[in-house]
């Protein structure tokens, strides 16, 4: 079944005021953040809604408890749970890069030495859950696909986005945008 974009603001509305797992944001919170990040930097629609709807697979799951705790002993691959909804609303502009912003991170952890420290503790205990950095031969097939760079643009946005309080754009903004994507579709 194939979300509209109503269905999607209904699901922010509904299930994502509460906090973001450890992080000081709620998932609403993070997920405007993110976009407003995206949108600051110059980035296309379709990369600013990708970062609004990064996280959607966490809204989706049917799961009592959405945090991610210390006793978590897999990951939730919420990347790619959010996909078959989205799929036929919105382009691949949008989704290739929700379903590889995980990966990006993985990327980024072997890439570049001093991320790793840079994530939050619950950004690293995920990573830990996600598979932990890529190897050196995992990372020339990373960026072999296509929306790579946009993912890896997108992971940047998503650990910035978790600032308490942070003044952004309200989500009928960004609602906006993507319903131009799907008119455009």
């Amino acid at each position: 079944m194939t979300l509209s974009t109503t269905d999607i603001v209904h699901l922010f509305e509904t299930r994502a005021t509460r906090q973001y797992g450890r992080e000081a944001v709620s998932q609403l919170e993070h997920a405007l953040q993110c976009a407003h990040l995206a949108e600051m930097a110059g980035e296309t629609d379709a990369t600013v809604v990708a970062a609004l709807l990064h996280d959607l697979g966490h809204l989706i799951a049917a799961q009592k408890e959405e945090r991610l705790d210390d006793t978590q002993q897999r990951d939730d691959l919420h990347q790619f749970i959010a996909i078959p909804f989205l799929r036929g609303l919105l382009p691949d502009a949008v989704l290739e890069p929700i379903r590889l912003h995980v990966d990006a991170k993985r990327y980024l952890c072997a890439a570049e030495p001093t991320y790793w420290a840079s994530l939050s503790p619950a950004s690293q205990r995920s990573l830990e859950l996600q598979g932990g950095a890529y190897t050196s031969e995992e990372l020339a097939g990373f960026l072999a696909q296509p929306y790579a760079e946009e993912a890896v643009r997108l992971r940047r946005y998503d650990d910035l986005a978790k600032v308490p309080k942070a003044s952004t754009p309200d989500l009928a903004h960004f609602q906006k945008k993507m319903e131009v994507l799907v008119t455009a579709g």
